[in-house]
């Protein structure tokens, strides 16, 4: 079997270096879009208690939680060295006691379920500084140990090294469908065209564009976000936690000092990939908000990535109905870095008509189509 992947983020690497290691023939292209999501992303590996209240939601994050120590454990058995992905655990904060006590019940809950969260501790504001020193001295917290927090950058440069490792053609250009009689048989890229049985699109916020030749108009688009770098010189910010307050900003900490603070969620923003004066004002005042004491720290990057929303919460992915020899897997929104690697995963299933561990009805493109 022969499959053309279109798109080098998070999803489509991981569905080039599955496929590949099941011995398929796999042509990865990618054109390095600015602003792609994975890049632009500090990925946080903690769905048990998010903001979206959608089963279906739910059920897919939470297997993507679960897989990605498999999937760290087969990089790393190919010899890659993965940085910028740890087991850090989170902390939900807030300064309301009532608050707190409910996300704990919700995460005892859930962990019957899903034992992979990990120890659940309630702790008081003294408690949750010696977790995060910076953090704001009215908030509480409850731990939650079996988070995860990863690079997206990093990752996808680990995934697609361990890709070529495995016999993943990589071209670097921009691909257009080859469709003939209602089936799409390869792709044209820098004036070559390339044949294959299937053709998986995972490009993110822009796969629609490569469907309108087909008369095929996708509702995904591109919201924008604008992710701070923060360096606090002289901390050791390796074992900080992940820090989930009530709003949908966040922060995480890496292991050269640097702290991650996002992001905003630019609905209607096109590809438009600039760093604005509002944006960054928000993200620090917000970030502020919960840390104050990061403001002794140093602005050392800004980060502007294109999430692929959808018409819901939900991700895209399976095949069009009118359409032979072609996958879709997008719409990840925020949480392409969370699913991303098991929705990859997952196509590639799909691709090989394998059986996956996930009723994928509630992700079937049909709903993202206009008609």
């Amino acid at each position: 079997m022969s499959v053309i992947v279109i798109g080098g983020g998070i999803v489509g690497v991981t569905a080039a270096y599955t496929l590949a290691k099941k011995g398929r023939d796999v042509i990865l292209i990618d054109k390095a879009h600015e602003g792609k999501a994975s890049s632009a992303g500090a990925g946080i590996v903690c769905p048990w208690n998010h903001r979206i209240q959608s089963n279906d939601w739910y059920e897919i994050a939470r297997l993507g939680a679960k897989y990605y120590p498999a999937l760290i454990s087969e990089l790393e058995a190919d010899g890659e060295k993965v940085d910028g992905y740890k087991k850090t655990g989170a902390l939900y904060v807030s300064i309301h006691t009532e608050k707190l006590n409910e996300i704990e019940g919700t995460l005892k809950t859930r962990r019957k379920n899903a034992p992979e969260i990990g120890d659940i501790l309630i702790l008081n504001p003294a408690q949750a500084r010696g977790f995060f020193p910076p953090l704001e001295k009215s908030l509480g917290a409850v731990y939650v140990s079996g988070a995860m927090r990863v690079e997206g950058k990093s990752l996808v440069d680990t995934i697609r090294r361990a890709s070529v490792k495995s016999g993943v053609e990589i071209i670097n250009g921009e691909a257009r469908l080859v469709y003939e009689e209602n089936q799409v048989i390869g792709v044209t890229v820098n004036g070559e065209r390339k044949f294959a049985d299937s053709v998986l699109i995972a490009a993110g916020a822009w796969a629609p564009s490569l469907l309108v030749p087909l008369g095929i108009k996708l509702q995904v688009e591109p919201e924008r976000g604008q992710i701070v770098h923060l360096k606090m010189m002289g901390h050791d910010t390796s074992n900080w936690p992940v820090i989930l307050p009530e709003s949908s900003y966040y922060m995480l900490a890496f292991d050269d000092s640097r702290v991650v603070v996002g992001a905003t969620r630019e609905v209607g923003s096109g590809f438009d990939y600039r760093t604005t004066v509002a944006g960054i004002s928000e993200v620090i005042a917000e970030g502020l908000s919960i840390a104050p004491r990061l403001r002794t720290g140093s602005l050392e990057e800004v980060r502007i990535g294109f999430r692929p929303t959808g018409p819901d919460a939900l991700p895209v992915i399976g095949p069009i109905d009118s359409v032979k020899g072609l996958i879709l897997a997008t719409g990840l929104g925020s949480s392409g870095l969370t699913m991303g690697p098991y929705v990859g995963m997952l196509a590639a299933k799909i691709i090989q008509e394998e059986p996956v561990d996930l009723d994928l009805t509630p992700y079937n493109p049909q709903r993202a189509i206009l008609v």
